[in-house]
């Protein structure tokens, strides 16, 4: 069986979705029409008895000004099959980071596939040859990792992953600190039941630098360490997209996992909550008005979703099964 690059899997699905955020400004909704739209989606989302997703009345809410006119449904390879349900924002102006807190999941069943949810604050250049990107997350990857384990994971690039950065701190960039929360890499441990995790990435006025915090819950963030300015060229200055939500990676002809908990957007499903931006200092702020210009991109509808919610979060996840 071939063993699915991590690398492989991101330049797949950056170079689908690069061009894509040019588009948003012009197609965005007003916000006061967005928010009631969103709202009305979730309620039909959370009303059924199993939190099930209901693919007709979903549709619309589902299809992100970016993908309604160009982005694939799928991204195939000789190698295998991803897809992704986000929920992204871009802007012409600056950003300097952004945080959220996920809910974290072990899966089985995941031989020679990825399933993985993360936040990614990105510069996209010019074109793709230009992306710049921070990412941190967690993920259950046993061609990376050698084990089924939900891990907590870094990655970095600036040039749309054709050949700089790497995951974690397999080659120089990511600089680790003493005494950190964890470290990239680290398995993340359920013993406890339902486990929660807070990523804030951001940029820090003081340095410049590009920092990661961690903690168990959003008041007991602490840094883990942070990715150097130099390292970078577009994003030396600013992000102008932020993006939270889940990916999976297959085998082509292969069944796809499941994301997140598994189960459709609603009740049982998985979620990404305190969903804000953050300011040079570290402070994380609302996106006021709930939920401004965020919009969902789903690569497959029939296999996984993701909703807006009211309150700074959102759902996402499905059971998988797509073959392609």
């Amino acid at each position: 069986m071939q063993k699915l690059g991590f690398r492989n899997f991101l330049t797949i699905l950056f170079v689908e979705r690069n061009t894509c955020c040019k588009m948003h400004q012009a197609m965005r909704l007003p916000q006061f029409m967005v928010f009631l739209f969103v709202w009305s989606s979730q309620v039909g989302a959370i009303s059924s008895s199993h939190g099930a997703y209901d693919e007709n009345t979903n549709q619309m809410r589902q299809q992100s000004p970016w993908n309604s006119s160009w982005l694939p449904r799928k991204a195939t390879t000789n190698s295998g099959v991803n897809h992704y349900a986000l929920i992204e924002y871009y802007t012409d102006s600056v950003l300097f980071g952004g945080m959220s807190t996920f809910d974290v999941y072990g899966m089985k069943n995941v031989n020679h596939q990825i399933s993985s949810s993360h936040m990614c604050v990105i510069n996209q250049g010019k074109d793709f040859s230009s992306h710049n990107a921070a990412i941190a997350g967690w993920t259950v990857s046993p061609s990376e990792y050698g084990d089924s384990k939900t891990h907590f994971f870094t990655r970095w690039t600036v040039d749309g992953y054709k050949s700089t950065g790497c995951y974690d701190l397999k080659c120089d960039g990511f600089v680790p600190v003493q005494n950190a929360p964890i470290t990239p890499g680290d398995t993340l441990d359920h013993k406890n039941g339902k486990l929660k995790i807070t990523i804030k990435i951001f940029k820090k006025k003081d340095d410049g630098d590009w920092w990661l915090y961690f903690g168990y819950d959003n008041q007991s963030l602490r840094a883990v360490g942070f990715w150097p300015k130099s390292i970078f060229n577009n994003m030396a200055d600013h992000a102008n997209i932020v993006e939270w939500g889940g990916y999976t990676f297959s085998n082509s002809g292969s069944a796809s996992p499941a994301m997140g908990s598994g189960h459709w957007p609603g009740i049982h499903s998985a979620t990404v909550q305190d969903v804000r931006f953050v300011d040079d200092t570290g402070r994380g702020y609302k996106i006021d008005p709930w939920p401004g210009g965020l919009v969902a991109s789903i690569s497959h509808k029939k296999c996984y979703g993701a909703v807006l919610s009211v309150d700074e979060m959102f759902y996402y996840g499905g059971p998988g099964g797509c073959t392609m």
